[in-house]
């Protein structure tokens, strides 16, 4: 296949804060089980992220603020000095490619185990999981979680404040806050988990108060242009059924209005979404997209989903799977050429290097730039 370069606005440069990101391509935060049983970033997990410092800009995966809110097995930590310490390695390989981070901040609330933190999981309401959960025994029912009190509540928020300042500490530009997927944000925001009769439940204005809490305690810590927030409007992952979505989201930027965050980063958006569409128009900042494209990618690996997003008033479009088998996705999307596929086999979330850093980027792979 001949190599053609190839324009469009992907690959323009943009202004995020005080970074600036040599394309609008950032690749999206991927849970990879990669860190060891203490949370701590693996020496594999610095390969890893450097080899993709050609993306605009790196969301490094899920990574728990506090020990409660750990979800699966070897999922990465941020509060404690040996995480700062794991994740600066990671930082730094990065940085001596070129490229930037952000870290997501993940808790699970009701996903999560004892298996797995050794604790009991929190969350808005006494509501489980309606599934079976990994664990390093294997897949376990779930537990009924704890219903968080006021001081779960205020000790929550601190923790977060705490992982931003940690991450920041780490060498990160900066933090995503994840409302999204199902995680204990997400469990605030909807009907099916949150029971609350407090001012945490309840309305919809009322139930975006715990983010509103949280996004702005971050912010406060380490300045809003360094925070972003992730969200999902009507995603069902996780066992979720928010009720008055179309209610929700605009509540809670309205709520989130004032604080002069870096980005919201939408997932599953789809501009032809009149909710998209409102959330557009209402979010007068940086807007991030991601493209619902499922496990089967498209022949350009989301390049074209990714252009309808920023024609629809998208800032920036961030693609996940796509860097899994394309370390150098950017580039390979930037020049017209091959992409790789990502390798049969549950491969994701087994440890080691095999699919995850042993993807050749295009000059190891043999072919022309």
């Amino acid at each position: 296949m001949t190599n053609t370069a190839t324009a469009g606005r992907l690959f323009e440069p943009f202004r995020l804060g005080p970074l600036h990101l040599p394309n609008r391509l950032v690749m999206a935060p991927l849970t990879r089980n990669r860190a060891g049983a203490d949370g701590v970033p693996q020496p594999i997990m610095a390969t890893y992220y450097a080899q993709r410092a050609s993306a605009g800009l790196i969301i490094a995966e899920g990574t728990t603020p506090n020990a409660v809110g750990q979800t699966y097995p070897d999922i990465p930590a941020i509060h404690r000095p040996e995480h700062v310490a794991g994740w600066r390695r990671v930082t730094d390989a990065v940085r001596a490619e070129g490229g930037r981070m952000f870290l997501q901040l993940q808790h699970g609330g009701r996903v999560g185990h004892p298996d797995n933190s050794g604790l009991l999981p929190l969350a808005p309401s006494p509501v489980p999981l309606p599934e079976t959960i990994h664990t390093p025994a294997g897949r376990r029912p779930s537990v009924v979680p704890r219903e968080m009190t006021a001081d779960d509540i205020r000790t929550t928020v601190a923790d977060f404040a705490q992982a931003a300042r940690n991450a920041v500490a780490a060498g990160f530009a900066g933090v995503e806050v994840h409302s999204a997927n199902g995680q204990l944000l997400h469990q605030f925001l909807s009907a099916n988990t949150n029971h609350r009769t407090d001012a945490y439940g309840g309305e919809p204005a009322q139930r975006v108060r715990f983010v509103e809490e949280v996004v702005r305690a971050v912010a406060e810590a380490i300045g809003p242009e360094r925070v972003g927030l992730r969200i999902s409007p009507g995603n069902t992952v996780n066992g979720i059924d928010e009720g008055e979505t179309h209610l929700i989201y605009p509540a809670l930027l309205d709520a989130l209005a004032d604080i002069g965050l870096a980005y919201l980063h939408i997932i599953f958006a789809d501009p032809d979404q009149p909710l998209f569409q409102e959330l557009r128009r209402n979010w007068t900042g940086t807007l991030m997209a991601n493209p619902r494209l499922g496990t089967a990618l498209p022949d350009d690996a989301g390049r074209a989903a990714g252009e309808r997003l920023l024609a629809a008033g998208a800032d920036l479009v961030s693609l996940g799977r796509g860097f899994v088998a394309n370390p150098d996705l950017a580039d390979r999307l930037r020049l017209g050429a091959p992409l790789a596929r990502v390798r049969e086999g549950d491969l994701m979330y087994v440890g080691g290097e095999a699919g995850y850093s042993d993807y050749p980027a295009l000059a190891t792979a043999g072919q022309s730039a």
